[in-house]
C-alpha cells in the first residue's frame, strides 16, 4: 500500500471514530498518539477541552518500544488515580489495536484504569 494512502486511511479511520467517541469528566477519553520513535497518551475531558492526565516515553530509557509503551500505560494509570479518574474510553487514534497501542492499553488496565 502506498504511504500516502496508508496515512490518509488512518486519518479517515480516526475521524470516523472521533465522531462517536467523546470524553466526559467522569469517563475521559484516553487518546494515544504513536510516532515512529515515541508514544504519548493523555486523558482528555472533551466537554471542557482539558487534559486531566498525561504520560509519554520521553523520560523512559532502556528496553524496546513495546516495553516503553507498557511503562507509559502504567504511568498514565498512576496519574489518572492522582486526578481521581478510574474509568476511560479508549481512542487508539486510527491505529490498529496491536503492538505498542495494545501494550499501553493493557498496562493501563493492569494499573487500575477501567477501559
Amino acid at each position: 500500500m502506498r504511504a500516502d494512502l496508508k496515512r490518509s486511511s488512518r486519518v479517515r479511520r480516526h475521524a470516523r471514530v472521533r465522531k462517536k467517541v467523546s470524553g466526559t469528566p467522569e469517563r475521559p477519553r484516553l487518546a494515544v498518539y504513536r510516532s515512529n520513535q515515541h508514544i504519548y497518551a493523555q486523558l482528555v475531558d472533551d466537554r471542557a477541552s482539558r487534559t486531566l492526565a498525561a504520560a509519554s516515553d520521553l523520560g523512559v530509557s532502556g528496553g524496546d518500544k513495546t516495553a516503553r509503551a507498557k511503562q507509559v500505560g502504567t504511568r498514565l494509570a498512576e496519574a489518572a488515580k492522582a486526578a481521581g479518574v478510574d474509568r476511560a474510553v479508549f481512542d487508539r487514534g486510527g491505529r490498529l489495536y496491536h503492538g505498542r497501542v495494545k501494550a499501553l492499553a493493557e498496562a493501563a488496565r493492569e494499573g487500575g484504569l477501567q477501559i
